[in-house]
Order: C-alpha cells, then structure tokens, then sequence
C-alpha cells in the first residue's frame, strides 16, 4: 500500500486542483454519474444475483427486492476531498460503494441476545496493566459453533427475556448502548466494503486514496477514543495497516490496538453481522481497560449515564465518519431505520406508475434532468446548462379557438395571411425545377442526348442528374418566452393591451406558412428562465412539481435550490423535424393564450387538471446568450446552404451583452444571417448587428416575416433592395417604419 507521505506521480491529480466549485455542484455530480450509471447496475445485479435489479437516484436512499435507491448527495460530499483521484473515478467508486451497503446491509435477523454481551460489575472498573491483564469478562466469539446456530440463552435477569428474539442492533443497544451501535455500524461498513469489492482492486484503491488523503487530519483531531474507532475501521477495512497507524497514535491507544490485533483480522473473514456485533463488544472492552472510554462515576445517575454513553458514541462516529464515505444505512441507528422506512414505502409503490418510476421525489428528479442538459458554450469559454424541452402539448387544445382568432387579428394588423411567399414562389418553384433537370448546363436536356447515349456516354449523364443544384433553406425564430411579453403594452390608439407575444406568435405562424409552402426548414422555440416545464404537464402538474421540487432542495441543498429551479430553457414550438401540419395547433393554441391572456388564466382556474401550464411564463431574468447560441447550433446542424436566425425580445440578456455579441457575431461568421428584434427595447443594437426595434403589433409581425423573405430573395435573385438589415445601424431609425410596414409589398 505504500506510505501515504509518499509524493504522488505527476500524472496523479488531487480531486479538489481539477474540480472548480461549479463542477462539485449536484447536477454535475449526478451527471458524472449518469455515464457510469449502466456499470453500477450491472455490477448491482451480480452483486444481490438478481438481473431485474434497478437502481435509481431519489432524496432517500433505499434497497428493496428488485429495486435500490441512491441518494445522490449520499456521494456528493466526496468530491469535496483532497485526493490523488479523477472524477471519473470518484463518480463510479462512490456509486458502488453506495449499492454495496444497500445491498448487503440487513439487520433484521432477530435472535436473543447472547449472555456474553451482557455487562458485568467486573467490567466497569479498569485494570491496573490494561496491557497484560486478560479480559474481566471474555466474550463469545461463535468460533466453535456452527455457521448460524444460535448463541446461548441470557439469564432470566436480564432486562430482555432470554426467550425473546431481537433485531441486532437493538440487542447491541441492551448490551453496550449507543456507542456499542457506533461501533458495530464502522466495523460492518469496513468488513462490508472489504469483502464486496474484493473482486474489484481499482474500485477498493481508490477508497484508499479517499480515506487516507483525509486520515492524517481525522487523527489530529480525534480523542483517543475516537483515535482508537477510526484505527480498527482502518485496519478492519483494509486500508491502513497496523504498524503505520502506530506512529500517529498516543501510546495508550497503540497499546490498545495491539490487543486487537486478531480481532480485527478475525473480522475480515466473518460473514454474519451477529458476529461483528460481537468483535465491537470486544473491542469496547479493550478501549475500558486502556481508559479510552469516559470514566463513569459510582453515584452517577441515568442521565449522566445518557450524556457519557452519548459523548463516547459521538467521539467513535465523529472521527470514523471524517474519513469514510458516509452511507445512511450505517451512519447511526436512527439512520438505519429512517432508511429501512422508505425502503418499504418504495417497496409499496413498486408496480404503480408515476412517482414509484422515478424514485418519488420531482427535487431529485429536478437535479436529474439538469445533470441530463446539454452544456452550451459560448464563443468566451463560458459553458452553461440549457434544458432543451418539447413545448407542452396541452396548448394545442386552444388551437382551433387560435386558428380563428389568428385571422382575425392579421386583418387588423394587415399581415398577409394567404400566398405570403408572394413573388417568391416562382423563384423556388424554378429553383427546385432546374435542380431535378439532367444535362451538361443543369438546365435544359440537351439537343445531342441520342448521339451522347449512341457514344456510351449514358453513366455521365446519370451522374449528371443526380447532382443537387438548387439552394436548400433553414430559418430558425427564437423568441422570448418570459412573463413580460404577456404585459399589457401601449398602442396607438393610446389604450394598452398584451400583444408582445400574441404578435410574435403571429408572425410566426405567417412565416412558418411561407417556410412550408416554399418547403423550407423552419423551427420556432421560445426560451426563459424559470422552473421548466415538460411536455405533458397542465397546470395542476406543472404547479404542484414546481412546489414539491423547490421545497425539497431548499432542505437538501440551501442556496443552491435558486440555481436549480430557476433554469434558462429552451422550448421547442415547432422543431425542424416536425410537419407543420401536426404543430399548426399547437402554435396556435399558443397564440390564443398569448392574445387572451385573462381569459387563459380563467379557463385554466377552473380546469387545472387539464389547461396548459400557463405558470411556466415567470417574471425572470432571461440569458439570451445561451439560447442564441443553442439554435444556431440546431441550424447549423441543418444540412442547408442558406440559414437565417431571427431573435425577438422585450429585453436586453442579463447575462453579459458582450457574450451576446460575441455570441451573435460567431454565428455570422460562420455563414448565417442574425436578425435581431426588440420589442420597444434599444439594447438590441448593442448586440445585433442586423436589428429592429419596433413599437406596435404590425411593425413586430411584419418585421419577422419581411425581414426572412427578403433575405431569401436576396440570396436567389441577388437584388439587394432597401431594407432595413442591408443597412449600417446608423441608417436603420430613419428607415424601421417603412421596412416594417412593406410586408405586403
């Protein structure tokens, strides 16, 4: 094993020199986790022999027959040592050790309580040579039984029948109380993790590295007591030997491990718990004759009793738990049943859809789905977290009301409804024509095709033909999803009303009619920050998972829960993929909701177990950056020639403006055009080298739909044309109405 002062390899890192703060949050850890995840269900199965074993992240760590449970803050806290091991490590390491203990800890095998555990008077007081002095009260240690045969019967004396079976640790508790329990429970972690991962060298050093990078310290500050539980854990788990921990020690504590020497290597080869419990009595007596333990007075009362026996299992559990991966099932008694309580409630709901799926806890589940985000990074080097969601389906039973709200509303607002691909509708139709043609100018066949098939040259021509050469088209419209586009605004006829969203939804229902007649990839997302809703939610789910996810991080996770329930989010209206016949309803069910907010909130009060999730547009603060660059990612994807991007919102990112146009100016040099739009909001000049700022619904719809047709007409025709994207951002003021309002030119 080596010396632990030895200098560690230059290829060796400690985990906190490699791992900044944000990476020993709980979603990354849990991500790291995820890409081990199938090994450790694969080694869980070999381990309880069971191939219809699940194992799931929840807020409590449980074990049942066919499923275990991991608590993933059960393993979080190791990634706060300082030792020579990767994340990588760490993340598989500690998800074994947990399923090892789920697995193999079960102390409710209930015997009578063996007669030799029972203290006696002669036990109380210390030898004069704890050295050499034999044990006061020798124990049983089983070795001349049979494998499981009961011990003997008590005395009828004793405070339990000796008739009268009891799980072990309360018999532990009858015979030496709670610092007894302290030391049975580091005994059996370190036998456990021993015999376990006997098979699995790389997987038990790297709990070397883990416990010896914090013994040294755990020593230091340890009472003797203490000094004396962590150097057994130490011995009996394999990970220090006796000779080593010897120097660290004050003499009486190395005293006290020489005489218990063979029982700590004795517990390496028991299998039975009963046992163990055993060797701890043992070795609590050898801590008495070497006055390790508090010193009892004769006139003590029960409640000085209590407060002793309460301060030498602190000392035991405080120094043991310093070192070692903490698991609940073996942390304290108390932690022992609190666990085995929701075993069986996990047990109870194992068959039943919903919550039992997913471990039981939307706080967990929330962490989860964060860890699951992809991590966008921006040109600057920041990296971030985007949960990337279907929009929620259930605003597509609005759709028909939208449908017909939407046509009247464009009348008002004179945004063409119908043929709005307008002149350019022939441009592609010969576009798509000249591309499905044969012959040598990728037009017209040409007149020598019988001489040419006559001379063989038939292959060519094929290839020829099978040669694309008309443009191919992505547009993508991002647009602010936040609770101030739902606030009533100012028109001209100087009353106010909600169309920020209504009319950016309608230009996207108009532009997404020309991208589908002219038969180019469109997609529209909305994006905010907030608690991020999921595809099937309606409200009464979206609320109620809102509340139960926030309440339980903020017990778990303390300031953290603000970061992991307010996430930046990106929701996908109408994707790329997607027909636009099957997303018609939806973005219009939107739009109705957009157009009536009031009426929504009404409808979805009284119904909330089937309206939408009207809640999810929260008053937040948006970073626009991380959106931007996400679905310009997507487009780029695209495999088109032509892409444009066009970005609507009511405010500047609270991100950095800077990483916005840095962000924006990345996506132009790679090929694509940046349209960007604010909705009475000058800050989008600072960010967009192509924008608008427009005052009023029509100009807002028309610019969405004006501004992509004449860039695709720009990129066919090759007219530049007077418009206000072709402009300097010097020029553009004199020249938003008149761009705007030429939508039906």
């Amino acid at each position: 094993m080596g010396n632990y002062g030895v200098m560690r390899e230059r290829r060796q890192s400690v985990l906190t020199e490699v791992l900044p703060p944000e990476e020993r949050a709980i979603e990354a850890v849990v991500a790291r986790y995820q890409r081990v995840a199938a090994a450790v269900t694969r080694f869980a199965r070999t381990l309880a022999g069971n191939e219809n074993l699940v194992v799931r992240l929840g807020s409590q760590a449980a074990a049942t027959e066919n499923e275990v449970v991991i608590d993933p803050g059960v393993f979080q806290a190791a990634y706060a040592r300082s030792a020579p091991v990767t994340p990588a490590e760490v993340a598989l390491v500690s998800a074994l050790h947990e399923v090892v203990h789920l697995v193999a800890t079960d102390f409710e095998d209930r015997r009578p309580i063996p007669p030799s555990w029972m203290p006696t008077a002669a036990t109380t007081e210390p030898l004069d040579d704890p050295v050499e002095a034999p044990l006061a009260s020798p124990l049983l240690l089983f070795d001349d039984e049979p494998e499981g045969s009961p011990p003997p019967e008590a005395p009828t004396a004793d405070p339990v029948p000796a008739d009268h079976p009891v799980p072990l640790l309360d018999a532990l508790h009858e015979a030496g109380g709670v610092a007894a329990e302290a030391m049975f429970l580091s005994l059996e972690d370190a036998r456990q993790e021993l015999q376990m991962l006997a098979g699995y060298a790389g997987a038990h050093s790297v709990l070397v590295d883990l416990y010896r990078a914090a013994m040294a310290d755990a020593l230091r500050a340890a009472r003797p007591l203490g000094q004396f539980a962590l150097a057994c854990f130490l011995i009996a788990g394999g990970y220090a030997d006796r000779a080593e921990l010897q120097r660290r020690l004050v003499p009486h504590v190395a005293s006290a491990l020489d005489d218990s020497a063979t029982h700590l290597e004795d517990i390496r080869e028991v299998e039975d718990p009963w046992h163990v419990g055993t060797y701890a009595l043992e070795l609590l007596e050898i801590a008495r004759r070497h006055q390790l333990l508090t010193e009892a007075g004769s006139s003590d009362s029960a409640a000085t009793e209590r407060i002793r026996s309460e301060a030498d299992r602190q000392a035991i559990a405080d120094s043991v738990d310093a070192v070692r991966l903490v698991t609940p099932l073996l942390q304290s008694a108390e932690s022992y049943e609190e666990t085995r309580q929701a075993s069986q409630t996990v047990s109870a709901e194992q068959g039943r859809l919903g919550e039992a799926d997913q471990a039981g806890d939307p706080a967990t589940d929330q962490v989860v789905r964060i860890s699951q985000a992809p991590t966008v990074y921006l040109p600057t080097g920041q990296g971030g977290k985007l949960i990337v969601a279907p929009f929620p389906t259930r605003f597509g039973a609005y759709g028909p009301q939208g449908k017909a709200l939407a046509a009247q509303v464009a009348e008002r607002w004179s945004v063409v409804q119908r043929r709005v691909s307008g002149e350019l509708y022939p441009l592609f139709l010969a576009n798509q024509r000249r591309g499905l043609r044969s012959g040598y100018d990728a037009g017209d066949l040409s007149p020598y095709a019988a001489l040419m098939l006559g001379a063989g040259q038939y292959q060519r021509m094929f290839e020829r033909r099978d040669r694309r050469t008309r443009r191919s088209y992505g547009v993508s419209l991002l647009v602010d999803g936040s609770a101030s586009m739902l606030q009533p605004r100012s028109l001209r006829a100087g009353r106010k009303a909600p169309w920020a969203l209504a009319a950016a939804t309608l230009g996207a229902l108009t532009l997404a009619r020309l991208c589908d007649e002219l038969q180019i990839d469109f997609e529209v997302a909305l994006f905010n920050r907030a608690f991020a809703a999921s595809h099937d939610d309606t409200e009464q789910t979206f609320t109620e998972r809102r509340h139960r996810a926030t309440g339980g991080l903020r017990r778990t996770q303390g300031g953290g829960a603000e970061r992991l329930t307010r996430t930046v989010n990106h929701y996908l209206v109408k994707s790329f993929d997607a027909r636009w016949r099957t997303s018609e309803n939806l973005m219009s069910g939107l739009f109705w909701m957009a157009a009536t907010p009031q009426e929504a909130v009404r409808e979805t009060r009284r119904v909330p177990a089937t309206s939408p999730p009207i809640s999810m547009f929260d008053k937040a603060a948006n970073v626009d950056e991380f959106n931007v660059a996400f679905a310009a990612q997507r487009l780029a994807a695209r495999n088109v020639s032509t892409r444009i991007l066009v970005v609507l919102a009511d405010g500047m990112t609270r991100g950095s403006v800077q990483s916005l146009a840095d962000s924006v100016a990345a996506v132009e040099m790679s090929g694509a055009t940046v349209l960007g739009i604010g909705i009475g909001d000058e800050t989008v000049r600072a960010a967009y080298s192509r924008n608008q700022v427009v005052e009023q619904p029509e100009e807002l719809a028309a610019a969405i739909v004006d501004g992509v047709r004449s860039t695709l007409y720009k990129t066919i025709a090759v007219l530049g044309g007077d418009t206000w994207w072709t402009h300097p951002p010097a020029a553009i003021p004199d020249r938003q109405t008149a761009s705007a309002r030429s939508v039906n030119a």
